[in-house]
This record gives structure tokens, sequence and C-alpha cells, in this order.
């Protein structure tokens, strides 16, 4: 992967699920092709196919379990995640928390499967403990700040420092992060991605807030 890139969390919001979900990875993919920046939706599995079969761009799933073929009812299956067009995965965001054991079985089995994964840290401590397990990219995302109005980079900036200096993979940088000002920090201080839900998701104009957060890219 190329970086830096946006990626956009629809979580369950009503603006980014079913119909919705469509025309919001579309704004994604026509701001990622204006731009020639990388802007990746994450979705909800009910809606990876749909939002898949409807754009060209990298489209993640929102979650996934390490289990294979066979009597595994309510678990996602990493095979079914790619035949329904998925690109990559997180795992571990704080609203769907894994032990370090599921994190590393979830991780062989992705691997397996050519799907990328971004797991997520609540702190630098754990971004270590998660960068020795392999993932692709590890995100910090201090829990306390998601989905509020002040953003990590502004609030916490040395958790950003500190997590680069522990991990060997891509950091991104999530929580609070609401405008190009928090975008711009979070660059400086050496993100190399940025990781936003309600800053888009839940905007008046989620189109002109891509564009604004792709802008300092």
């Amino acid at each position: 992967m190329n970086y830096p890139v946006l990626f956009v969390n629809f979580k369950t919001y009503r603006r980014g699920t079913g119909e919705r979900a469509e025309e919001l990875a579309k704004l994604c993919e026509e701001v990622s092709e204006d731009t020639g920046e990388r802007v990746v939706p994450v979705v909800q599995v009910a809606d990876l196919f749909r939002v898949s079969r409807t754009v060209g761009i990298p489209v993640y799933a929102q979650r996934v379990d390490s289990v294979n073929y066979g009597s595994n009812t309510g678990s996602v299956l990493p095979e079914a995640l790619v035949q329904n067009g998925a690109s990559g995965v997180i795992i571990n965001h704080s609203e769907d928390r894994r032990s370090d054991d599921v994190i590393r079985k979830c991780l062989e089995r992705t691997k397996k499967q050519g799907l990328e994964t971004m797991v997520c840290a609540k702190d630098p401590k754990e971004a270590e403990r998660i960068s020795s397990i392999g993932p692709d990219m590890v995100a910090i995302e201090p829990p306390e700040l998601i989905g509020g109005d002040v953003s990590v980079s502004e609030a916490r900036p040395e958790l950003i420092t500190e997590a680069i200096e522990k991990v060997s993979q891509p950091l991104v940088c999530g929580a609070g992060i609401k405008n190009k000002e928090d975008v711009e920090k979070a660059l400086d201080l050496g993100a190399d991605g940025i990781f936003v839900a309600s800053g888009i998701v839940e905007s008046d104009d989620p189109e002109e807030k891509i564009r604004k957060m792709i802008s300092p890219f």
C-alpha cells in the first residue's frame, strides 16, 4: 500500500449503512480519483459485497474471525471476506476488542487469504506488542478520544511519537480527528495514515470533509 492513506470507518451509522453506504463509498472513490490520494472505505460485513461491487477502490471490512470452513454460525470467515470483495480488514478496534491470541490467529488466517490487516492499539505499549505479531499496519486509537471533539494529535501527541518508535509497521492515527488541522498535526508527528469515522460519516458534507482531510497529503 502507498502512504499516506485515509481510512473512513462507516461503523454502523445510518449514513454508512445499506444504500447510503454505497453512496458514501462512491464519494470516497470520486475524491480518490480526482486527487490521486488513497481513500479506503471500512464497511460493515453486511454491506461489503454491495459496496465492493459499486466502487473500484479497495474496501476494508470491519471485522474478521479466525475460523475455517465449518460449523461457525455468526462468525466472519476470511475466505468469505475475499469472495465478497474485501481488500483488507481491521482487527481489535476499541469497540471490538480481541485478545492477543485471537489477533494472532486472525492474522494467520487473513495472511493466507491475501487480506491487508490493520490492527488497532489503545496505547504505545499495546502497539509495540501488536507490532510483534506482524500486521501490515498498526493504528493508534486511545478509546477515550474516539468519537469525541478533540483529536489524539491535539490532546495526546506524545502517543503518536511513542508508538512510531515502538512499531515496525506503518502507523495509522485515529480517535477524534475532525478536520484538516488534526490531519496535518498527525502527519507532522510521523503518522502514515489517518483513521476517521464520525468526522466524515456524520458531517453535513462528507465529500467536502474528505477533500479537506486529504489536502495535507
